[in-house]
């Protein structure tokens, strides 16, 4: 089978979605290496937690984008008891994304398959998905993690809270240098009414489709990574590509406002220490200081 290889800038993030086999299956794509390594940098990751929170980034841009609102907000949060202790990330239907690990330093040997082991730094746990999609409430669903592998339990949620069989492929490729060589993943859905034939052979398909990792080394694009395992279905890809990002939409005048909610006596009380505060956005990583003078107007103000 031929591959398509985009070459120089055409290598930014990006998503793509289809469907085939007559409507049966539907699809989402994505190649993620900067906004991982955007993640990398900002948080100051060590290798296997680069690998969990990219394969979570990964998964939380495809999964933003089945939603169909501009306002959308996706939530993906793990809790667990492993020394990762936890990850968070959002996603909008625009393919940004943003997100942060609890604890960014983990060091742990290879798995026994010489790969970075993120479901030993992340052992047992929950994976909570909270959409917020514009109705009175916000929909959540909750499930165990199955591996903390990430993939497997997001596939394990699309099925036990979605009732939306599904694979889910994420994988995260680091350089010597412990910068990101590649990410990405794809994910495949069943429609109902899927026939027999076309699951069983779809499951004989997947069962010997190549890594995400093996396949962005050897070329793939997001598009010729669902060529690779559902050509055969008659895949049609929607034209546009979405392009994908870690965006964080903190701002100082967001900060401040968070501040003047505090109330006008905690406003005056910090200003009364005379001395400044630094506030830190846990997504970005990014640090807002206000001197004791700002404090003081921000008080005044309430």
């Amino acid at each position: 089978m031929s591959k398509s290889v985009l070459k120089g800038d055409a290598r930014a993030d990006y998503i793509v979605r289809g469907m085939a086999a007559d409507g049966q299956i539907r699809c989402f794509s994505i190649t993620s290496r900067d906004l991982v390594e955007e993640a990398r940098r900002r948080h100051g990751t060590s290798p296997v937690m680069t690998a969990a929170l990219g394969r979570l980034l990964s998964g939380g841009a495809m999964m933003g984008v089945m939603m169909k609102g501009e306002k959308d907000l996706l939530t993906l949060q793990i809790q667990c008891s492993g020394p990762a202790k936890g990850l968070t990330v959002t996603a909008d239907s625009m393919g940004r994304v943003k997100g942060y690990p609890f604890q960014p330093v983990v060091h742990l040997p290879a798995s026994p398959s010489g790969k970075l082991d993120v479901g030993k730094a992340l052992d047992l746990g929950v994976l909570t998905v909270t959409k917020d999609i514009g109705l009175r409430e916000p929909y959540s669903g909750q499930v165990q993690l199955v591996s903390g592998e990430i993939a497997e339990d997001l596939t394990y949620y699309f099925a036990a809270s979605e009732q939306t069989p599904s694979s889910v492929a994420l994988g995260v490729l680091m350089n010597k240098n412990n910068t990101v060589a590649q990410a990405g993943g794809y994910v495949i859905q069943l429609m109902p009414g899927t026939s027999e034939e076309i699951i069983s052979g779809l499951e004989e398909r997947l069962k010997h489709a190549d890594s995400v990792t093996e396949m962005l080394s050897e070329g793939h694009t997001p598009e010729s990574m669902l060529e690779s395992i559902l050509g055969d279905y008659g895949l049609t890809l929607e034209p546009e590509r979405i392009p994908a990002c870690f965006s964080c939409n903190c701002s100082k005048e967001r900060v401040k406002k968070a501040l003047i909610s505090l109330g006008k006596k905690e406003m005056e009380q910090m200003a009364a220490d005379g001395e400044s505060i630094e506030i830190n956005c846990h997504f970005c990583n990014t640090s807002y200081e206000f001197l004791a003078e700002e404090l003081r107007e921000l008080a005044e103000s309430v």
